[in-house]
């Protein structure tokens, strides 16, 4: 049979273009979303465990500002779960952090005292300054941790004999060294707790108007590896509030408010200085160095019954933190 071109089938083949897959907007904000809401969780039921985890914790404050991002992408997307879980990240995280920056002064009456607290690194932090900022803030106690027997003389010979003549040392050739330096009269206190970590010496100041003030100079291991349990142990050692007897903890506590074992302590009959009146988020290290100070591990820490009318923080040559002073007032 014969078939002509006319008689041909013919046509236009048609190839649908190929749709690229788009990455579905319901996991990418869930991915937003996820790591802000554990991180909340974990501060708030104090689920942090080992090394990594507690040294993550001292970043909540610039967690609880990044979770706005995540929260505007839930609702940009239009994702209702997502943006719900998004905001009560936000709420938590910011009732954990925006005390500490709206703190009013204590309008509490009472006798004076002014503590100034500093790490020395391994007591080189410059003796000078240290001796500026007692003549200019007239400290009643001065907690020094990291003091070795070089710093302890360095001290001395800029002046901090005269100016503060009683004193408590267990100063040592390493970062385990401490002391307390006084205006008044110091009465060592050997057995108030026990010596976990890092030389933590404690005393009665004979403060004048009333009964003394017991005073501690706080300084646990950093929770860096296996010296998270020390670390622990030590915060937890460190004496509740006395109903008897003022007490005052100073130092390099090497935690945050965001830390379980801090927040446990506070939970004892204590308030953070700082937090009491706005400055509670003012960074006290890594200081001097290229990298400014980023997280607050140097507290002043206070029974319910003091009040707090200044808290500063100071930066002082030679020494990664910076220096705290209060201005307390005790019955």
């Amino acid at each position: 049979m014969h078939t002509s071109a006319e008689d041909s089938v013919g046509g236009t083949i048609v190839t649908p273009p190929r749709k690229r897959r788009k990455f579905p907007s319901t996991t990418l904000t869930w991915l937003a979303v996820t790591p802000f809401a554990a991180w909340a969780v974990t501060r708030v039921a104090g689920l942090e465990r080992g090394s990594l985890a507690t040294q993550l914790m001292t970043a909540t404050p610039y967690a609880a500002a990044g979770s706005v991002v995540p929260l505007m992408i839930a609702a940009l997307t239009r994702k209702r779960a997502a943006a719900a879980v998004a905001l009560l990240t936000t709420t938590a995280l910011g009732f954990a952090v925006l005390p500490r920056a709206l703190g009013t002064a204590d309008a509490t009456v009472g006798r004076p005292f002014r503590v100034l607290t500093i790490n020395m690194l391994f007591g080189r932090a410059d003796p000078e300054t240290i001796i500026g900022l007692v003549r200019r803030f007239d400290p009643d106690v001065l907690s020094t941790q990291e003091l070795t027997p070089p710093g302890v003389e360095a001290l001395d010979a800029a002046g901090l004999s005269s100016l503060m003549p009683h004193r408590v040392l267990q100063d040592e050739w390493s970062a385990g060294g401490g002391g307390l330096y006084s205006k008044h009269p110091l009465k060592p206190l050997y057995d108030l707790m026990p010596q976990t970590g890092h030389n933590m010496p404690a005393a009665m100041v004979s403060l004048p108007g009333g009964k003394p003030v017991e005073f501690v100079d706080v300084h646990p291991f950093p929770p860096l590896g296996p010296q998270v349990t020390n670390w622990i142990e030590a915060l937890d050692d460190l004496p509740a509030a006395s109903g008897d007897t003022v007490r005052i903890l100073a130092g390099d506590f090497n935690a945050t408010l965001d830390h379980t074992p801090m927040r446990r302590l506070l939970s004892r009959g204590y308030k953070d200085a700082a937090d009491q009146v706005g400055a509670g988020l003012i960074p006290t290290w890594p200081a001097n160095k290229r990298v400014p100070p980023i997280i607050t591990i140097d507290h002043v820490l206070v029974d319910q019954r003091v009040g707090v009318k200044e808290v500063s923080v100071h930066t002082v040559p030679d020494t990664d933190h910076r220096a705290v002073f209060a201005e307390l007032s005790v019955p």
